[in-house]
């Protein structure tokens, strides 16, 4: 069962790593973390010069990569910039709010999550609603769905 709640407020990667952890417990899911932290070590960082460690600011920026076990395949890559990428069996949900991951995770393994699919024009699409009206939906490329997928096929 799912509680529609609103999103908590998540100031930092730690407590998102912290709200997945509790998702993964809840779930019974293995979780696997790898941290960077550091100007020099986080992925979006072009601001600081080279082997900087710090952001011009002064501050020390945390980015985590979180590999959820289980089916579907889910990856979460939170970023300092209060956002996140999901990707659920292949496809990447860019630009989530940091604050939205644990009910998209919740929608994902709740099994809110569902595909739709068109004739005209042709395609998949993987949709994962949140509390509050607001959804994620993302195109499946090509013409094969993963066994989670086809079996969320609305």
């Amino acid at each position: 069962m799912i509680v529609a709640m609103a999103h908590p407020h998540l100031p930092t990667t730690e407590a998102a790593v912290t709200a997945i952890r509790e998702i993964a417990r809840e779930f019974h899911l293995e979780m696997t973390v790898t941290d960077d932290i550091g100007a020099d070590r986080t992925s979006r960082r072009t601001s600081s010069g080279a082997f900087a460690v710090l952001d011009p600011d002064g501050s020390l920026p945390h980015e985590a990569y979180v590999e959820l076990g289980g089916s579907p395949s889910v990856a979460v890559q939170v970023f300092p910039e209060d956002d996140a990428t999901i990707t659920v069996d292949g496809i990447a949900f860019a630009d989530v709010p940091r604050d939205a991951v644990p009910a998209f995770l919740r929608s994902v393994h709740g099994g809110l999550a569902h595909v739709k699919g068109r004739f005209f024009p042709p395609g998949w699409w993987l949709i994962v609603p949140l509390p509050g009206d607001e959804t994620y939906k993302e195109l499946v490329p090509g013409a094969s769905l993963t066994p989670w997928m086809s079996s969320r096929v609305r």
